[in-house]
């Protein structure tokens, strides 16, 4: 068919050309993650020496910039479908306890509280509530006034005149 219409090359080069690029993605070396550090294909990279986590635009191929100590850049690219990328994503950013997150500190991104100095940490904790509230003031009154009210007669329903 080439031989006859020419431009019938550019689909089959098109072609081609993806198919290579699917192979190379395709054939990628393993990622593994483990407790202290991370392995892809030969190299092994400490959490310790991870200093910035960077998702890029791709989701699915997974494309994500590791800045390890030393400033080495590193890309990380995972051809899996979207959830063990997701997966994977998450377990980096898990893992990588030093490293900023998308440019945010590591405590900032999960939510957690700052890291404090000892006689800090101390003050706060003593500070701090010892239980999370669950209910508005209001709804917790409520709750206490029912308590009280069980306590005293045994039962929350009140006798109508009609009951008795």
């Amino acid at each position: 068919m080439g031989l006859r219409w020419t431009p019938c090359w550019i689909a089959a080069a098109m072609f081609a050309l993806s198919a290579v690029v699917l192979a190379l993605v395709s054939f990628r070396p393993a990622i593994e993650i483990y407790d202290t550090h991370l392995v892809a294909g030969r190299l092994a990279i400490p959490w310790s020496d991870v200093q910035r986590v960077d998702q890029t635009g791709w989701t699915v191929p997974l494309a994500v910039s590791l800045t390890l100590a030393g400033g080495l850049h590193f890309m990380l690219l995972y051809p899996g479908d979207a959830d063990s990328a997701n997966s994977l994503l998450r377990h980096l950013r898990r893992f990588s306890r030093e490293a900023l997150l998308d440019g945010v500190p590591y405590r900032e991104f999960w939510g957690e509280p700052p890291a404090l100095n000892a006689n800090a940490q101390g003050k706060a904790s003593a500070e701090a509530p010892s239980r999370y509230p669950l209910l508005r003031p209001e709804d917790e009154e409520e709750v206490e006034r029912m308590f009280q009210r069980l306590k005293s007669v045994g039962r929350l329903e009140s006798k109508n005149s009609e009951e008795e």
